[in-house]
């Protein structure tokens, strides 16, 4: 009986040897914390933190208790929070986006007050503040119109900027809004105003329990956003999206959402070389924390693993709600 001479098995008997030659590692300093910071007056009396019934273990925060969420993250070693604003009112365009004493800039500063080495990355869209929950300025025929909407957003990420975020995230998925943005930031001297751009963005059906924490379901109602964010069909048009990004002055690029969407990170890193980053979205986390609640799965490991799998894919850094989990499971090794 002839016996095999190479045994794969060899360096899976031990943790230690396993450890030896494992290829992919995760670390906190790779993870972003997002966080949903609320005006007083859009939950309940803005105080404390508001449970987001689709999203387990994530609340819409106080100012306070923004401060104290990122706290915490500083202290595991986390090596960011990306902030998005629930306001208290909405209108047509969005105008809380760019308001100096605005939500979002008042978390900026508070958190950079706490936390000066903790990274500030702010979330440049207009769906959290307009009352029909698109990322954008609406035309009569009911579209949204691409360049109007381009100054609005140059507006908003001044004022993040100026409040003292460390990177701007636009992810409206707009022609030409990095360009401009990046243009509008130079003029006015943030030149070290970094931006991360959602470069692939997906018209996916995963950010449900997003759209409940921000308030833009409702608002948004039967209508979609496919004119602007991509096709889940196509992968060569992330390519070209990312290339278009880059070329109008991005730093780091990000693929939304993360699992469904592994293939994409791995071309993009592999093309492109660039800062690489992916998002666990709203309904990935969603399906993993239900899972674990109801005993179908482990928490934990599944968890554990899906962030290992952005990682091995490409990805530099991950924007997940499991951070400050993550980070503790790190730890405890």
């Amino acid at each position: 009986m002839a016996f095999p001479q190479t045994r794969m098995r060899r360096l899976r008997a031990t943790a230690g040897l396993r450890g030896l030659v494992r290829e992919t590692d995760l670390c906190a300093g790779q993870l972003a914390l997002p966080l949903f910071v609320a005006e007083a007056g859009s939950s309940g009396d803005g105080s404390g933190r508001q449970p987001i019934a689709t999203m387990p273990g994530v609340d819409r925060l106080s100012l306070a208790a923004a401060v104290e969420e990122a706290r915490e993250a500083a202290a595991l070693g986390v090596a960011a929070v990306l902030l998005f604003g629930v306001p208290a009112t909405k209108d047509r365009e969005g105008s809380g986006a760019w308001e100096e004493d605005g939500i979002v800039q008042l978390a900026v500063r508070a958190i950079k007050r706490a936390e000066p080495e903790l990274l500030v990355i702010t979330d440049v869209c207009l769906c959290e503040y307009t009352d029909h929950g698109h990322c954008g300025v609406l035309r009569e025929d009911g579209a949204v119109d691409n360049d109007a909407t381009l100054e609005l957003l140059g507006r908003a990420a001044v004022s993040h900027a100026r409040a003292g975020a460390d990177l701007i995230a636009p992810s409206d998925m707009m022609d030409g809004r990095i360009g401009r943005i990046r243009s509008v930031l130079d003029k006015r001297r943030f030149i070290h105003t970094r931006i991360m751009a959602y470069s692939a963005k997906y018209a996916s059906g995963y950010y449900g329990p997003f759209r409940d924490a921000v308030g833009s379901a409702a608002n948004l109602g039967k209508s979609n956003k496919f004119t602007y964010q991509m096709d889940p069909a196509n992968s060569d048009e992330a390519l070209w999206e990312v290339g278009l990004d880059l070329q109008e002055g991005a730093d780091m690029v990000m693929v939304k959402p993360g699992m469904p969407y592994l293939d994409i990170v791995r071309r993009v890193k592999d093309e492109f070389k660039a800062p690489t980053f992916v998002y666990q979205v709203s309904g990935e986390y969603a399906m993993l924390k239900a899972g674990g609640m109801n005993g179908w799965i482990n928490e934990k490991t599944c968890a554990m693993e899906a962030l290992l799998a952005f990682k091995r894919a490409g990805a530099d850094g991950i924007l997940t709600y499991y951070a400050l989990d993550a980070a503790q499971w790190i730890k405890e090794g």
